[in-house]
Order: structure tokens, then C-alpha cells, then sequence
């Protein structure tokens, strides 16, 4: 049986006598690397920067969401906006591995740099087991390349150190309770953000897109729950798929883009099922969607694929 409590104690003395001098980490604001965040600090105090990176790819209110989480838990924290830089090195790219390992060498070469601004040479991520194992490498198939393990440079300057990595989703979260962190209970967002959300190459048109479009999926089942017309999903989200159909808007001709929602119910991350949404809350998301971005989006559709065979994101 895992005990969290013991993780914790245990993980505090190993980074304390592993991390001889100034560290940085990688914070998104998600489950994974907020739980790393605070369990780090508490062993290194105002030795280690946490740096938020944002991409350009970031959910709407997520910058300043995860600045103010920050700063309620007390971390030293830097926000570093580089959507510029990510768009420009994504531009033409639409093969899904190839964009996760952009992503990933890009936010290095962005920790080295501000590594190199506060006198760091260690890098911690919130890397946990699904990352590593559906990454490949020696006997396994790579499932995906994830950003903060297949899309790390060779050439990297800085030392890795990943507390979680043997653990599971639902350890995380329990690890997250006993620091009594607020995000403990957050859906999981994947670090490569909206650009794996849009199946294609992701500019800033279709990030503005999956953006809003994810904003509605989200409030409208969060809604929903609330009022106990559905069980909250483990993960809910929408997706921009590349292709575009014949609609109507009123009585004129639309042609528009296509957008998928998709929602789990899984643990560990290494299996899940489709939720059974109610029909009128999928009927409130469409309508909202294609109200919303009539001139952009004439269709949505709901995915009921299980993992396996698919992944829970798309890309």
C-alpha cells in the first residue's frame, strides 16, 4: 500500500543530499509538476525557481491562473512568455512526434537559459511512469514521445532530477493531498498543451479555436456535475480536427472546421473508458460551440474510443 506521508518525508531527505546547489523546475500548473513544485520546495526553500513557460498553447486564464496558484503556495516562481518563439519553430509542422520532440527541446533550451540566470544546474520535472513507459525505449514500443522525456536533447547542460518518477497518476494525486495542495484534484493537462489538441499544425488561428472551443467542453461539464447531472470525468477536453465539412448557418451555405470532444474516466492514466455524457449536456456543447464560432466551426462530434486502442489524447 502506497503511504504518501512516508513518500514525502523520504523524497525531502533524497533531494537534500542529491541537490548540492540551485535548481529550477519545470511548473505548468498541472497535477504532475505543481505536487514536484511543492515537495521540492519544501527541501530546497528559495534554492529553487520554478519557471512557468507560456507557449502560446495555454488553456484561456491558464497563465494567470497558475501565477496566482504559485504565489498561494508561497514557490519562487517565474513566468516566461516564449509563445513566439514556439510558434515560430512549430510553423509547417503536423506530424505529431515530430511536434512533441519541438516542443520539448525548445522548453530545454529555455530552462538552460534562465538555469544559467539564477546559478542553476539542476533541472527537476514532474516526470511520473506513464511519461517514461509510453516514451519507449529499450524493450517498449514508443506509444508517444513525451515532451519531458522523448523530447530531451542529448546535449543537455543540466542534471535531471525526477522525485515522482515511479509513480502513478492516482499517487500523485495522493501525494498532492498530504502537501495539501488545492490542484490535487485537477483534471490532467498535458504539457505539450493545445498544440497536441489540434491534429494539424498548430497557429495561432486554430490555438484560438481548440482554445475557446476546450473552455466551453469544460464549464459545461464542470456545470453539469456541479448540479448532479453527470459524474465528473477523470479528463474532458476538445480537439480541432483538420478537415472541413458543408454546414448551414441560417440559410447560408458553411463551411467549416470539425471539432471533437473527448472525455475519460481512468487512474493511472494507462487505461480509461469513455464517460457517458448525458445527450442534452453534449447537445448544450455543440450548440454552444458552433454558436459561438459560427464563422470557424460547423460540427462537432463526440469520441467513444476506450484506451486501448486509442491514447487519451489525440496526438
Amino acid at each position: 500500500m502506497f503511504n504518501a506521508d512516508k513518500f514525502v518525508d523520504e523524497q525531502i531527505k533524497k533531494i537534500r543530499e542529491d541537490v548540492d546547489g540551485k535548481a529550477i523546475i519545470a511548473a505548468s500548473g498541472g497535477v504532475d509538476s505543481t505536487v514536484c513544485a511543492a515537495l521540492v520546495g519544501k527541501a530546497l526553500g528559495e534554492r529553487l525557481l520554478a519557471i512557468y513557460v507560456d507557449t502560446g498553447f495555454m488553456r484561456k486564464g491558464e497563465t494567470e491562473s497558475v501565477d496566482k496558484m504559485l504565489r498561494r503556495l508561497g514557490v519562487n516562481h517565474k513566468v516566461v512568455d516564449a509563445s513566439d518563439e514556439y510558434f515560430a519553430a512549430l510553423t509547417g509542422v503536423i506530424e505529431p512526434e515530430t511536434k512533441r520532440k519541438i516542443i520539448g527541446e525548445k522548453f530545454i533550451r529555455i530552462f538552460e537559459r534562465e538555469a544559467k540566470k539564477f546559478g542553476a544546474k539542476y533541472l527537476v520535472q514532474g516526470t511520473i511512469a506513464p511519461d517514461w513507459i509510453e516514451s519507449g525505449g529499450g524493450l517498449r514500443d514508443t506509444i508517444k514521445s513525451h515532451h519531458n522525456v522523448g523530447g530531451l536533447p542529448k546535449d543537455m547542460n543540466l542534471k535531471l532530477v525526477e522525485p515522482l518518477r515511479d509513480l502513478y497518476k492516482d499517487e500523485v494525486r495522493k501525494v498532492g493531498r498530504a502537501l495539501k495542495i488545492e490542484v490535487a484534484e485537477k483534471q490532467p493537462f498535458p504539457g505539450p498543451a493545445l498544440a497536441i489538441r489540434i491534429m494539424g499544425e498548430a497557429t495561432k488561428e486554430s490555438v484560438a479555436i481548440v482554445r475557446e472551443a476546450c473552455a466551453i467542453v469544460e464549464e459545461e461539464i464542470e456545470k453539469a456535475s456541479a448540479s448532479g447531472k453527470m459524474k465528473l470525468p477523470w479528463q474532458y477536453f476538445a480537439v480541432l480536427l483538420p478537415v472541413k465539412s458543408v454546414g448551414v448557418q441560417g440559410d447560408i451555405r458553411a463551411y467549416g472546421y470539425t471539432i471533437a470532444v473527448r472525455a475519460v474516466d481512468s487512474v493511472d492514466a494507462m487505461t480509461a473508458v469513455y464517460s457517458k455524457i448525458p445527450h442534452e449536456i453534449m447537445e448544450t456543447i455543440s450548440s454552444k460551440i458552433t454558436n459561438k464560432m459560427k464563422d470557424k466551426v460547423n460540427r462537432v462530434v463526440y469520441d467513444v474510443t476506450n484506451k486501448p486502442p486509442a491514447t487519451i489524447e489525440w496526438e
